[in-house]
């Protein structure tokens, strides 16, 4: 499983730890992501996503079938 959301697109960071010697090492900002199951009224099935709480956020506010038609239209779904 990628740790990529497949409704906003959004995918894991890479920055700095800065020790208090103000040496840097690698590290990486992950996102907050859920493998969600979903229940599609249009097309009568459940689908499983790999959402993030902001995509969880906008499905809520937008609809499930407007979220994914926009994720589809964004390249962010492998549909």
């Amino acid at each position: 499983m990628s740790k990529i959301c497949q409704i906003t697109g959004k995918r894991a960071l890479t920055g700095n730890n800065v020790s208090h010697s103000n040496k840097k090492t690698k590290r990486k900002f992950n996102i907050n992501l859920f493998r969600k199951k979903f229940y599609w009224v249009e097309e009568d099935c459940w689908i499983s996503l790999n959402v993030t709480a902001s995509g969880l956020r906008t499905i809520n506010k937008i609809g499930l079938n407007a979220a994914l038609k926009q994720a589809a239209e964004k390249g962010y779904l492998n549909a």
